[in-house]
């Protein structure tokens, strides 16, 4: 009997931690950014005769919005945003699966490829050790996802802070932290700053080096003799400045070139409505980025009339069934994304209206509790999207 009841509980516990072929495509789909899903849904179209395209919303009315987040009088007082019902459009997804991803672990997913760091992850887990203050780490990782493609910082400093309503000191205090971090030379305006911060991080920013770097227009025309005289070195000692130069890397980004940084392109929009209808924010998601497919039913019902056989009915039968759970998979996709989203918007309120100063901390765990869904479906939600905001990218 003991052994019966142990095999039974072994079975029991294998079953739950089943993730069926339809479960792990559902959690991709959610750990897609916009840009990324147009490419798979472009492979899945291309796969299945009965997916199609679906025309962009011609207004704001058919975009996939969020009821309105409404704005108080005080930052740190806000009613219930409006809450989505996240799992009413799908249905259940395999093996001791639920729709809505409320209670999604981590299990299954240890044996996903691990992806090569890119040079924001690399910033953002020094940041994430420097910076003490939540402010700091959100001024800091905006000014990350400002970086061009050689790693430079080439925003204008004072127009950062009045965005971020932030001063101006505690700005330049950061960014000069962020000036130290790996690999050297990143955060820098310009390839002289780029090529002194490399020397300091070696020990080697001497006067004559100094000198070297702010006279590169010489070394460029090859005056050696003024260069020389510049540098208040004789002209012997050059070869060795100049061979110590050419092993600095113009371009800290180099070492992660092979994961490009792209502008980014927000996956959600919130803006400020008006008072006359209320005021808030309206959270949505960015359509002219998102994919719309179709369930194409009259050509299945074309084709299945002139079927020849039964395994081309089973085809066509299987091919329907996988469209109409990834047309449903999106939309639960969508909802879930909007449903943390809007409850961000809600717990920043402070920040939105009156500048970083007033950002309150937060986590996973609070905003997963908050929508009464599992921690990991928050943290994917969020992992490499980006939300446009009055106040920049995000």
């Amino acid at each position: 009997m003991a052994n019966k009841l142990t095999q039974s509980l072994d079975f029991r516990q294998q079953q739950n931690l089943v993730m069926t072929p339809q479960m792990q495509q559902a959690i991709k789909l959610l750990q897609l950014n916009n840009l990324e899903l147009q490419d798979f849904l472009e492979e899945e179209i291309a796969q299945n005769p009965l997916l199609e395209k679906a025309d962009p919303p011609e207004n704001d009315e058919e975009r996939i919005s969020a009821e309105p987040v409404p704005e108080t009088e005080e930052s740190d007082n806000r009613g219930p945003a409006e809450d989505f019902d996240a799992g009413s459009a799908m249905a259940t997804i395999g093996a001791g699966g639920s729709s809505d991803f409320s209670d999604m672990g981590d299990d299954g997913f240890d044996s996903m490829e691990a992806q090569p760091k890119t040079l924001r992850e690399h910033l953002l887990e020094q940041l994430q050790l420097d910076a003490e203050d939540s402010r700091d780490r959100m001024i800091g990782a905006l000014l990350i996802d400002r970086l061009d493609e050689a790693g430079y910082l080439r925003d204008d400093p004072a127009a950062l802070a009045a965005q971020l309503g932030c001063t101006q000191e505690r700005l330049d205090e950061l960014v000069t932290r962020l000036k130290t971090f790996d690999p050297a030379g990143v955060f820098a305006r310009d390839l002289s700053e780029c090529l002194a911060l490399q020397l300091e991080d070696r020990g080697s920013f001497d006067a004559p080096m100094q000198s070297l770097i702010k006279n590169l227009d010489l070394l460029a025309k090859h005056d050696m003799k003024k260069l020389a005289e510049a540098c208040g070195v004789h002209e012997t000692a050059l070869p060795e400045m100049i061979a110590e130069l050419r092993t600095l890397n113009p371009k800290p980004s180099a070492p992660f070139e092979h994961m490009v940084v792209q502008t980014a392109v927000p996956d959600v929009l919130m803006k400020a409505l008006p008072k006359d209808v209320g005021g808030g924010w309206r959270v949505e998601l960015n359509t002219d980025t998102l994919p719309r497919v179709l369930v194409n039913n009259q050509y299945y019902t074309d084709v299945v009339k002139h079927a020849k056989d039964k395994q081309e009915r089973e085809y066509l039968s299987t091919q329907l069934a996988n469209a109409s759970w990834l047309v449903k998979a999106l939309d639960q996709r969508a909802q879930t994304i909007l449903k943390v989203a809007s409850e961000i918007v809600e717990q920043q309120d402070g920040f939105f209206l009156y500048g970083v100063e007033f950002l309150k901390p937060m986590t996973l765990r609070e905003i997963a509790e908050k929508i009464s869904m599992h921690e990991s479906t928050v943290s994917r939600v969020t992992t490499g999207k980006f939300i446009g905001t009055p106040r920049g990218l995000f």
